[in-house]
């Protein structure tokens, strides 16, 4: 039987954090979650440990020393997937802005024949709910500028909900992702499309956080215009 984990990383998602796992766990598939949590101030980390008496054997917590980062939270917790021996290996935020029932949809896709499967905002319309109307411009156009860069066919490149097919992470070289904020979610993209594995996306409704803060800055989104060039370059002169 094959075994699916979803890494959720966390920093100050108290709000959030029992109610997610509670909504992954009561899913008619058997899912596991692995908690990336970066030291969070509000106690995240000890109710993960609190909730890991409920679900010994189904969820895990990983504790960082210090806030690092979106991509090298993912990047700590696809190694201890793959560590662990799971097949199907998941993207999630904490905050409910990505529905826990897509999972199924995601990891069917990949039973399907999909290597990588995304939860698309964009792929069929715009469905985002509760971002102003310059978050999801921004959201959008940055699809727009990654795929006339990269050349990649897809319609949300900035998507952070995904199931990966260990294969897919084995390929990739984890030690080489060098982004941080979301620019690690178009850089995770482009390598699984250089290395020519079968992307597709599954259309979700994504809706805006209700609790706690959003982790976007300025800095979040330079990375992310500069670092769409270095890929695309590196990839030209074979070195990403």
């Amino acid at each position: 039987m094959s075994k699916s984990i979803v890494v959720i990383p966390t920093y100050n998602e108290i709000e959030n954090i029992e109610s997610i796992i509670h909504a992954v766990f009561s899913l008619t598939k058997p899912f596991h979650i692995l908690v990336v949590d970066d030291n969070s101030p509000d106690g995240t980390y000890h109710k993960v440990v609190e909730l890991q008496k409920k679900y010994p054997t189904q969820l895990f917590i990983a504790l960082r020393t210090k806030k690092s980062g979106l991509g090298t939270a993912y990047v700590h917790g696809f190694k201890w997937a793959l560590a662990n021996n799971y097949d199907y290996i998941f993207e999630m935020d904490a905050d409910f802005s990505h529905n826990p029932l897509d999972l199924i949809r995601l990891q069917e896709a990949c039973e399907n024949g999909a290597d990588l499967a995304i939860g698309s905002r964009y792929s069929n319309g715009v469905n985002v709910v509760n971002w102003p109307l310059s978050r999801v411009l921004l959201s959008y156009f940055a699809s727009v500028y990654v795929r006339i860069i990269t050349g990649m066919k897809i319609a949300d490149a900035t998507a952070g909900f995904k199931c990966y097919k260990r294969q897919v992470l084995e390929a990739i070289n984890l030690n080489k992702i060098k982004f941080v904020g979301y620019a690690f979610q178009i850089e995770m993209k482009y390598r699984v499309f250089v290395k020519k594995f079968k992307i597709v996306e599954v259309p979700i409704i994504f809706t805006d956080r209700t609790k706690g803060q959003s982790k976007m800055s300025g800095s979040i989104i330079r990375e992310a215009v500069i670092g769409v060039i270095l890929l695309r370059i590196k990839n030209i002169f074979k070195t990403l």
